[in-house]
């Protein structure tokens, strides 16, 4: 398995369509992709399987994979060239990190497939729908830009809506079990690897959508956090 990673890593190197931390790429990406269409971030993106769904959903827009696992993004790299995926792109770094790589209003949308739902109080502040991670996400989307998450971990869906209406947040869409009746939105039938585990054990899927406005004030994050003090995660 380890002589399949540095195959895998090297192999990446060559791959036209994966940055791995590179320098001045914010305000670049048109420049990158050779045109000005809207950009979608798939963070913590894994194997990509968001990213390529999208990508060949709309071909108009552009899509790019976040992740740190090198040994993951090969995967949906590896894919996007194959198909002729132009539109598809992966980005090796940090996810705390990921306002550096683009500027302002430069990203329309950001979807948040099956994170690590990170559930131990400690961790709170890990959590990829916390509102640390929020302002960073401000800092390059654009004005009324979206967030989607989709987590089969009840914990994380009930904390993000938690941090939707403590922070004033616009919750546009909102279903605590997306696949309990056939599911129209060709978006929200993109299934993941991660998906497929059910490591939560829930047998559910939970999606949000969100805007992110206001100034999402640091006073209210302890607010947040003696909010699920004592719900059993510690």
């Amino acid at each position: 398995m380890a002589q399949k990673k540095l195959v895998r890593f090297a192999e990446i190197e060559t791959f036209a369509n994966v940055l791995q931390y590179p320098k001045d790429m914010a305000g670049n990406w048109a420049g990158y992709f050779k045109n000005t269409n809207p950009i979608t971030l798939e963070l913590a993106c894994g194997k990509g399987e968001y990213a390529l769904g999208l990508g060949r959903l709309y071909p108009g827009r552009n899509f790019i994979g976040v992740d740190v696992k090198g040994n993951r993004i090969w995967r949906g790299a590896k894919t996007a060239l194959l198909e002729g995926l132009n539109n598809v792109a992966f980005l090796r770094t940090q996810i705390d990190r990921v306002s550096s790589y683009f500027a302002p209003g430069e990203v329309k949308e950001i979807w948040i497939t099956f994170p690590d739902p990170q559930l131990r109080l400690s961790k709170i502040k890990k959590r990829l729908t916390h509102p640390k991670f929020l302002r960073l996400y401000k800092e390059f989307l654009q004005p009324g830009g979206i967030v989607h998450l989709k987590t089969d971990s009840p914990d994380l869906y009930k904390f993000t809506k938690e941090v939707i209406q403590l922070y004033g947040l616009e919750l546009l869409a909102d279903n605590d079990n997306v696949y309990s009746k056939p599911v129209a939105d060709a978006e929200l039938n993109i299934k993941t690897y991660y998906e497929s585990l059910d490591i939560a054990g829930s047998n559910r899927v939970h999606y949000l959508k969100f805007t992110l406005g206001g100034e999402l004030p640091e006073d209210k994050d302890d607010i947040l956090k003696n909010t699920f003090r004592d719900d059993g995660t510690e």
